[in-house]
């Protein structure tokens, strides 16, 4: 009889959670980036109190 174990599953499935949260904090540290930096008037007033509550610099 032959068992197979659930490690491998277990570490793959780990593998794709760190992959994905990876994944998502570069989107969100891009996305904070290209706004922070943004030139426009209208993006910078759109965030611009988001931005002091997460201790972004923007002037």
């Amino acid at each position: 009889m032959f068992i197979q174990s659930p490690l491998p599953t277990l570490a793959n499935a780990l593998d794709a959670r760190v992959l994905t949260g990876m994944a998502m904090l570069l989107l969100g540290a891009t996305l904070v980036l290209a706004v922070g930096f943004a030139p426009l008037t209208e993006v910078h007033n759109a965030t611009h109190d988001t931005r002091h509550a997460t201790g972004f610099p923007c002037h």
